[in-house]
């Protein structure tokens, strides 16, 4: 179904996934674009109703204030130009204090002055996608890495939707899984994909690719090419395979820098991918936030036990045992996460925070275990609220329930003699670690 569309054009706000999905919530679509892009690339996207010029504190780029082309004026399109001081059209200097005036301000626009008609919901996403996921892959067949976390289900989903069985997917334990969790994704997908599903047990071959790696860029990287030459390998065995499917959302790339923003970490999905890649992307969730990704599942049919499951970063634990990469901190990270996930299981709490999980660092403190000195490592705790994983806040955990974590934790956890819980919110800080 053609939907109407608002174009968000990146002038160095940070406020442009707000924006996007205020115009969302409006019920219209809406894209964030570059603010280099044509007019002929402007037309080439289909829908366009208006165009939000969105600046911000990054608008400056080798030194000179950045504007959109200067055709971009001129090309019919209604315009809303916000603290961009260099605008050729009407300039608000700053956004409103609240969403509710963000929201009435968008409405008017989006509306009166661009006559966008609110037809975005899943529904007719889903069904956009199929169809471009059909049109891109023809008889193909695609690669999908099926890590069993929330964005690599939904995109399962969508594929087998989509193209039924041209879809191969491929589960690696890289070593860097959660305790149980390689095993539990085999048997949920086993009977669904058959012989389409492929498990390759690599944790060796990461573990040692990783071996002595501190950088977490490094290992980021190492990780994503890893992933790449696994599937490469595979798809040598199978016949047909042009596609590589990937469960990158929208937050991933604004995280892997884009042309107004410096890198905040590169994702394994977006800047660890190696130069002579040599599959196709399929990337259907691409332009989705965190949310809107568990709304396009549960549209889907997916269960809310699978579509509400624990995020899970695609570095695994990797970005979890900070530092070089030990086995000994990957054991207590998989156990002292277990404990956490089952203890907020008991307290209901795993259906009220967005995410919790344990990271170990790569130092150690002095303790005192059974009268005698100990030198162990700490495991902090992070437990965070979030909409879109672009902002994120501290849950607040009643002390009871983060004591019995602590006592568990040092009594069950071997080289352990210290618990944290991280107090941070996002930003300044990220929601994981590394």
């Amino acid at each position: 179904m053609k939907q109407d569309m608002i174009v968000v054009l990146d002038l160095g706000s940070t406020k442009n996934t707000e924006i996007a999905r205020a115009v969302r919530n409006l019920g219209v679509y809406s894209e964030i674009h570059p603010h280099d892009i044509t007019v002929d690339q402007l037309t080439q996207l289909s829908g366009v109703k208006g165009i939000i010029i969105n600046g911000g504190k990054n608008n400056i780029v080798n030194g000179a204030v950045i504007d959109v082309m200067p055709e971009i004026y001129h090309a019919g399109y209604p315009i809303l130009s916000v603290g961009h001081p260099l605008a050729k059209c009407e300039n608000l200097e700053t956004w409103p204090d609240s969403e509710e005036e963000i929201r009435n301000l968008l409405k008017g626009f989006v509306f009166d002055v661009c006559h966008a008609q609110p037809n975005w919901n899943m529904k007719n996403f889903i069904e956009d996608q199929v169809k471009a996921i059909r049109e891109q892959v023809g008889n193909k067949k695609v690669l999908l890495a099926l890590s069993g976390g929330v964005d690599s289900t939904v995109v399962a989903t969508l594929l087998i939707k989509a193209i039924g069985k041209q879809l191969v997917c491929v589960h690696v334990n890289t070593g860097l899984m959660r305790k149980g969790e390689s095993e539990s994704i085999v048997r949920l997908f086993e009977k669904q994909l058959g012989e389409n599903l492929i498990f390759v047990d690599a944790s060796e071959r990461f573990l040692k690719k990783l071996e002595g790696i501190a950088d977490p860029e490094q290992k980021r990287k190492i990780i994503g090419a890893e992933f790449i030459r696994v599937f490469e390998e595979e798809a040598k065995k199978l016949d047909g395979i042009e596609f590589l499917a990937q469960g990158t959302i929208y937050p991933d790339v604004v995280e892997s820098g884009t042309k107004t923003m410096e890198t905040i970490k590169s994702h394994h999905n977006v800047g660890g991918l190696p130069k002579d890649l040599q599959f196709k992307l399929v990337e259907p969730l691409y332009l989705l936030l965190k949310d809107e990704v568990r709304a396009c599942g549960l549209e889907l049919g997916l269960p809310e036990s699978m579509v509400y499951r624990q995020p899970f970063p695609g570095p695994g634990l990797g970005v979890r045992c900070l530092g070089a990469i030990t086995k000994d901190r990957l054991e207590a990270i998989r156990e002292s996460d277990s404990i956490l996930r089952e203890e907020f299981e008991k307290a209901g709490l795993n259906k009220k925070v967005w995410q919790y999980f344990t990271v170990v660092p790569d130092f150690m403190s002095v303790g005192v275990k059974n009268q005698v000195r100990c030198y162990e490592y700490p495991v902090i705790i992070r437990a965070i609220n979030t909409v879109d994983a672009m902002t994120a806040d501290v849950a607040q955990i009643d002390w009871s329930i983060l004591m019995k974590i602590t006592d568990r934790i040092l009594k069950e956890v071997p080289h352990v003699n210290r618990v944290c819980f991280d107090l941070s919110p996002k930003p300044p800080a990220t929601i994981e670690w590394e």
